[in-house]
């Protein structure tokens, strides 16, 4: 028989029998007590003595970890493909906490800041002098519970502050830390200072103008926002430029939506992109615009690909353009807006790139995740227009252009850091370097 505390106003002790604790193992892995560690000594019959105050809960990890690691998978592709509300990016009530928070990271950078962590994996389990400059770290960052101690292992209650900081810097939180980790980790605290203070700067005039509904794209975090009345409708993880092809910062309005549309292919892409891979095809006896319904045009004039030299000069002077099919490079929607790049927005085939965390993969337009729940809610001033009428527009390839009878403010920013309402300071990386603070903030 074991002992158990009880809980709440009326404490009680409730006698279990031994055979029973397997019901309770989650209660009993969140028991803070010395009972608590006896019990976790006769289930696993491994003495853990020096584990810390955040050991509780991390010998049942143990015991399940393939079944951790799946689970870690999983979340990291919910976590970029479904991205939670969360608080708008460019609210004007982001403005004092992130005064607050660069009051708090200049004591930070007075007291000497933090030390940089070693290139070494950690996770559950895993105990190692690494572990102890990780607490000091998370507890300087408000991630982890000041006074958590000294201990070598790596426990329950610092998996959850791992999470926390990865959700903050836009990292997938599984709780591991990793490479990427590493080098969010190993930011020096006064270039996390000067990113606080130059997004100030950015955030005080860009959330002077933004409208009552506005379409955000946050170029560094990779993420789009769909804001009304200063609340997050929806946020869509985004697909930007690299980083030698970078998305401009700009402020237009969304006019126009394009259903199932033609992909005329810039003189960028054709250069750098479209020319070469053909010259591979026709090396290997391919059609490169058969096998993508590109048709070329000289003026006015549709050219056979069969004739068409790829080593001359001349393929550079012609104008391409895609069909628009399952594989089109736009999808099966456009959301138009007028600028001096060229820009826009739109669906992709590659949908597999919303689930990864770094997102630098365009020549500058932005891709958008769950696009479709996007263009119904930038189409509800136009009578039919709801999820189920886009999804048909999908399903039947039907080409078709709609104009918004009430046009949408839209910003692509470059906001590397910001604090929100809640207390929670946040980091992306600063993918162009537009930050000026060191190639550590853009490295993971």
């Amino acid at each position: 028989m074991i002992l158990l505390p009880g809980r709440g106003p009326d404490v009680r002790n409730v006698t279990v029998p031994f055979k029973y604790l397997r019901r309770y193992k989650s209660h009993i892995a969140n028991l803070t007590t010395p009972l608590a560690l006896a019990i976790s000594v006769l289930w696993t019959g491994t003495a853990i003595a020096d584990v810390g105050s955040d050991n509780w809960g991390t010998v049942w990890g143990a015991r399940g970890s393939s079944y951790d690691q799946s689970y870690g998978r999983s979340l990291g592709r919910q976590w970029e493909s479904q991205p939670p509300k969360g608080y708008p990016t460019l609210s004007k009530s982001n403005i004092a906490p992130i005064q607050a928070a660069i009051k708090y990271y200049q004591a930070i950078v007075t007291n000497g800041g933090w030390k940089p962590l070693p290139m070494i994996k950690l996770r559950a389990g895993v105990r190692h002098q690494a572990v102890v400059l990780l607490r000091r770290h998370l507890e300087l960052t408000r991630d982890l519970r000041s006074g958590s101690g000294y201990s070598k292992l790596y426990g329950y209650y610092l998996t959850e502050a791992v999470k926390h900081f990865q959700i903050r810097h836009g990292l997938t939180p599984t709780g591991i830390v990793n490479k990427s980790t590493i080098l969010a980790l190993n930011v020096p605290a006064k270039a996390r200072l000067r990113q606080l203070q130059t997004n100030l700067a950015r955030l005080r005039t860009l959330s002077r103008s933004v409208a009552k509904k506005y379409v955000v794209v946050n170029i560094p975090a990779a993420q789009i926002e769909a804001i009304e009345n200063n609340q997050v409708v929806s946020r869509h993880a985004a697909v930007v430029g690299k980083v030698d092809r970078r998305t401009p910062i700009l402020r237009s309005q969304i006019h126009q939506i394009n259903f199932n549309p033609y992909w005329h292919i810039p003189q960028s892409i054709v250069r750098k992109d479209l020319v070469p891979k053909a010259k591979l095809y026709a090396r290997r006896g391919k059609d490169i615009l058969s096998e993508y319904r590109i048709d070329a045009y000289s003026g006015n004039r549709k050219l056979d690909p069969r004739k068409i030299n790829w080593n001359s000069s001349a393929v550079y002077g012609y104008a391409y353009r895609q069909q628009p099919w399952k594989d089109n490079s736009m999808g099966f929607v456009k959301i138009n807006f007028h600028n001096a790049h060229s820009v826009y927005m739109h669906d992709t085939p590659s949908k597999s790139l919303f689930s990864r965390n770094f997102r630098a993969h365009s020549s500058g337009c932005v891709r958008v995740q769950n696009v479709k729940q996007l263009v119904s809610w930038l189409l509800k001033a136009n009578q039919g227009w709801d999820v189920g009428k886009v999804t048909q527009m999908e399903q039947t390839g039907a080409r078709k252009d709609v104009s918004l009878k009430r046009r949408v403010p839209v910003y692509f920013v470059y906001v590397t850091a910001w604090a929100t309402k809640d207390g929670t300071v946040n980091f992306r990386r600063d993918l162009y370097g537009r930050d000026r603070v060191g190639a550590t903030a853009s490295a993971y």
